[in-house]
């Protein structure tokens, strides 16, 4: 990006009191420099292309009339989507990515979009950068498969590793036995990864994901179930981390099924680094019998189906709404942020009534939190932030943090956050402790 443009677009953002961290501050340069300058909060009259930047959520008609001022020459960014008032917004989008938050500095998600695909699928077509293609399949099972995945490779011209592994079932591969593969293949190549199931065929080359450069990019079945049968990840410390984090995952819970544990390994390192990730399209998960499947790029040999991909239909209440709008959701902690103090464990941060709440006062009183504990973490080594639209979410919340043995504080939108939060309330804990100990 110029530096005229670099310039404009911090007067633009600080004119709009935003507050971005590098990695966020990075994909949404990288958008202005692919779409064109930006705007905050609106399309004037006669634009044709640019980065447009939403502050507050649009509801019903507005959100109506804002989508169909679009076209594929904009794109749209929300810098504090992890409010569920822009979620009605962005169900109309197409859902390219997001960013996670980056602690004090940039305490919120960011969420980019637009009308369609089609901008970037010709733009990737020339780029130089190619994944490696790694799968596996169970040792002494149907060799098929994998070959047709292999010669579908070789006609592309893809570098590729394919190999047979020694799996419990003889028939499919369970969670941890493909998170481990996926490890030694990270710390065997050097090149990004694309793993893809064995019974894939590749149409094209799938180079969307290493052109968008992105830390991670995957499927959400139905717009919501996190897919491990196409997973993209960036050579970069934040994808090393996810992948490690839905290793142990799958270790510790081998039985359950690998979407809930890809999506839990998503949810904790999003919260706790600025994970940049793209949801890829549905040409990236093609299963047979798709309307769209000669078109595919990557086509699985799966019938296309209604059901979700996991056995567990209860899985759909917790995190479908969220995950539909690429959030954490409230039954998962928005942000993690952790110091060097180690003397009074862990603190929860519940903000209550987000939904009915100004979207700016939710936005402040995030940052207000997270710049308390940024300037005094008042002997807490870790906080968990969490967003709660209802009162349910609440429960929930408190139940997660009490199973934790965190200290527990519930606060609401445009509540007066001062920089010694943290410290006044473990002042009021050692009081406490004091008559407990000495009444």
């Amino acid at each position: 990006m110029r530096d005229a443009t670099q310039a404009n677009l911090d007067q633009l953002l600080q004119a709009g009191g935003i507050k971005l961290g590098r990695a966020q501050h990075d994909r949404l340069g990288w958008l202005v420099g692919q779409y064109g300058a930006p705007t905050l909060d609106g399309v004037p009259d006669g634009r044709h292309d640019g980065v447009i930047i939403l502050k507050e959520p649009l509801s019903g008609a507005a959100a109506e009339l804002f989508y169909r001022s679009l076209n594929p020459a904009c794109a749209v960014v929300i810098p504090r989507s992890e409010n569920p008032g822009f979620d009605f917004l962005k169900s109309k989008l197409t859902e390219f990515g997001t960013v996670g938050p980056c602690g004090a500095d940039g305490p919120h998600e960011m969420w980019w979009g637009g009308i369609g695909w089609s901008r970037f699928f010709a733009a990737a077509d020339t780029s130089p950068l190619r994944p490696r293609i790694v799968s596996c399949h169970p040792r002494g099972g149907d060799e098929a498969a994998p070959r047709r995945l292999r010669h579908s490779l070789e006609r592309l011209q893809l570098d590729c590793h394919i190999e047979p592994i020694d799996t419990q079932l003889d028939d499919r591969l369970l969670c941890f036995e493909k998170a481990e593969f996926m490890v030694r293949m990270w710390n065997k190549y050097r090149e990004p990864l694309l793993f893809v199931d064995a019974g894939a065929t590749l149409r094209g080359a799938p180079l969307l994901p290493a052109f968008l450069g992105c830390d991670v990019a995957l499927h959400k079945w139905n717009r919501w179930e996190m897919s491990a049968r196409t997973l993209y990840l960036g050579r970069s410390a934040h994808a090393e981390r996810l992948l490690h984090a839905w290793q142990q995952l799958a270790a510790a819970y081998p039985a359950v099924w690998e979407g809930y544990l890809l999506d839990q390994a998503w949810s904790l390192t999003s919260s706790q680094v600025p994970l940049d990730t793209v949801w890829l399209p549905r040409t990236y998960h093609a299963l047979q019998g798709d309307l769209g499947a000669s078109r595919a790029t990557i086509l699985h040999d799966q019938q296309t189906t209604t059901l979700e991909l996991g056995p567990d239909p209860g899985f759909a209440g917790i995190v479908r709404a969220a995950r539909r709008a690429g959030r954490t959701g409230a039954r998962d902690a928005f942000m993690v942020m952790t110091s060097k103090a180690e003397t009074r464990g862990g603190i929860a941060v519940i903000l209550r009534d987000v939904s009915a709440s100004d979207a700016g006062a939710v936005a402040a009183t995030v940052e207000a939190v997270t710049g308390a504990y940024a300037a005094d973490c008042g002997g807490y080594g870790r906080l968990e932030l969490s967003l709660c639209a209802w009162q349910d979410d609440v429960g929930v919340a408190r139940e997660a943090a009490g199973l934790a043995r965190y200290r527990i504080l519930e606060i609401a939108p445009g509540q007066r956050i001062a920089n010694d939060f943290f410290a006044a309330h473990a002042s009021e804990d050692a009081v406490m402790t004091a008559r407990q100990l000495f009444p």
